[in-house]
């Protein structure tokens, strides 16, 4: 397979992962090339061509997480921060725009379906720790975090219509207008 075809083929579901981590295009952009001459440059490496599109999206998380490393923030000639990466104001992600929006959906949902995702979803505790220190089996934890999320889910679509990729990152959203009171 040569590199024009893989390009063809994965170049918008790549810049679409990358615009999901990346909020300012232009980064994004850069992100996407750079990307590229890595695809070019490591592809002999790859023996075996059926894990050709983990492999490339292994190689775009690498360069985002290599982004966000050396530009953590941006810098002026006296090295004061300017601005950080994750904050840019000038164009919001998608999800940072709906992140203000979270925990009054999370008070729709029961005390604890929104403990449960809140603690795992917003504060980054692992499911396996969650049930541990509550005491709860972990195959059953995940079935209460996915209807959870479900539940949630649910309350989302009743106050927006949702735009997502092929790997279930949102894209854009439009509000459902009368539908939702909560943000």
């Amino acid at each position: 397979m040569t590199i024009e075809a893989i390009w063809s083929e994965y170049q918008t579901s790549l810049k679409n992962f990358i615009r999901s981590k990346v909020s300012n295009p232009d980064d994004a952009e850069d992100l996407l090339q750079d990307i590229l001459v890595k695809t070019y440059t490591s592809l002999p490496s790859l023996h075996e061509r059926s894990k050709l599109k983990p492999w490339l999206f292994q190689v775009a998380n690498n360069a985002i997480i290599d982004f966000y490393r050396r530009k953590k923030f941006d810098r002026n000639d006296n090295g004061d921060v300017v601005n950080e990466l994750w904050l840019d104001e000038e164009s919001p992600s998608v999800v940072q725009e709906l992140s203000k929006c979270i925990l009054p959906f999370l008070r729709g949902l029961s005390e604890s379906e929104a403990e449960l995702v809140k603690a795992i979803e917003i504060d980054g505790i692992s499911q396996k720790d969650y049930a541990e220190t509550h005491d709860v089996n972990y195959s059953t934890l995940k079935s209460r975090l996915k209807k959870s999320r479900q539940n949630l889910m649910g309350l989302f679509n009743q106050c927006c219509k949702f735009s997502l990729d092929s790997q279930g990152n949102l894209l854009e959203y439009e509000r459902r207008d009368g539908n939702c009171s909560k943000c």
